[in-house]
């Protein structure tokens, strides 16, 4: 995977894509990944099981996205709705993730959708803000917690 990624990197630094171009480019960034292999502790077998995960890390994003969205929405509309009363809220929670990017990726998309903040994230334990109750109802239930557990086998 990276090595698709250097050469990409490679086409855009040189401007135009020639077949002198793309098999030096291919030659390079493949030398490098080799290097990388050897001595800095890549594995081209979890680089292959990560490209495997590129359709969830996008249906992640997506998701990401759109519930960001509905988040907006739901904030104007308490905004534009003055005589609509709030009832901002602390939430604690636990999580019981493998690993530390998935602990982070679920901090950062509640800090992410509108309305909610996280402020605290210990071990598996989260603080969250929330701008109203129902805004922090099922969050340990959600549907960032499902992808990210898929994403973690």
């Amino acid at each position: 995977m990276y090595v698709l990624i250097w050469l990409l990197f490679w086409i855009v630094c040189n401007g135009r894509i020639t077949e002198e171009i793309l098999l030096l480019g291919i030659v390079i960034c493949s030398g490098f990944y080799c290097f990388l292999c050897r001595y800095m502790g890549y594995d081209w077998k979890k680089d292959g099981k990560l490209l495997q995960k590129v359709p969830l890390f996008l249906k992640y994003g997506i998701t990401l996205v759109w519930e960001m969205i509905i988040a907006n929405l739901a904030v104007v509309r308490i905004i534009l709705s003055p005589d609509l009363e709030t009832e901002p809220t602390f939430r604690t929670f636990q999580m019981d993730f493998k690993t530390e990017t998935a602990r982070v990726a679920l901090a950062n998309s509640i800090t992410l959708t509108p309305g909610t903040y996280t402020v605290s994230l210990e071990e598996n334990v989260y603080t969250i803000h929330a701008l109203d109750r129902s805004f922090a109802e099922g969050i340990e239930e959600s549907v960032f917690v499902k992808q990210l557990k898929k994403l973690e086998e």
